[in-house]
């Protein structure tokens, strides 16, 4: 599950600098997810989130919904960027800006932050701790964009670097995944905040 939407006023690239929160729509998407995960006809067995505050925040209808606590996970946090507390939008964006451009000498790694085999990794392997520690239920993992989108990635052994605008990964969305043979596949996606999503300011992801 992602997080809902951010505050984010001045849109800037948020990634991983403290303190930004869930704005009143976004409580509202990560509501909406939580209602749909409890509508579903399944037994929950854990609940993690990234150490982020709009994660931690989006988990806790999701804990109250499914009566599960929250666990922290470490592994499955936005990635490193070098663009974090800049411009992210708009004319003023710091992309935009000749004095940042030596950031993108490798788009393909990406040479602006976490390469993108690290952050797939990692979520993966966050995943298979998760599942092989559970015995019987779902488990909720309440993360990023780029994140679930590596793991998207990874799991359909799809190329890593891509344009960040064909994510299928929106606000509050549930991306789901079970094992086969031992093997990660991806059964799901679904949009539980899709009539919120009109209103919604989405540009500090990373």
């Amino acid at each position: 599950m992602r997080h809902g939407e951010v505050h984010n006023p001045d849109g800037v690239l948020y990634g991983r600098i403290p303190g930004f929160h869930l704005s009143e729509l976004g409580h509202k998407m990560a509501a909406a997810a939580a209602d749909d995960l409890r509508s579903r006809d399944r037994s929950y067995a854990r609940l993690f989130a990234s150490p982020l505050q709009r994660a931690q925040e989006s988990a806790e209808p999701v804990s109250k919904a499914l009566g599960r606590q929250i666990r922290t996970e470490n592994r499955i946090i936005e990635p490193t960027n070098a663009f974090e507390g800049l411009p992210n939008h708009g004319k003023n964006a710091a992309f935009r800006k000749p004095k940042y451009w030596h950031r993108f000498w490798n788009p393909f790694r990406p040479s602006w932050g976490e390469p993108y085999r690290s952050i797939a990794s990692r979520m993966l392997r966050a995943m298979d701790d998760a599942w092989e520690s559970s015995d019987d239920g779902d488990i909720v993992m309440v993360s990023h964009q780029s994140p679930i989108w590596m793991a998207h990635l990874a799991i359909a052994n799809e190329r890593l670097f891509h344009d960040p605008r064909t994510r299928r990964c929106d606000l509050s969305s549930i991306t789901s995944f079970t094992k086969r043979d031992g093997a990660w596949v991806e059964v799901g996606y679904t949009n539980p905040a899709e009539p919120l999503l009109a209103n919604a300011i989405d540009i500090g992801a990373v």
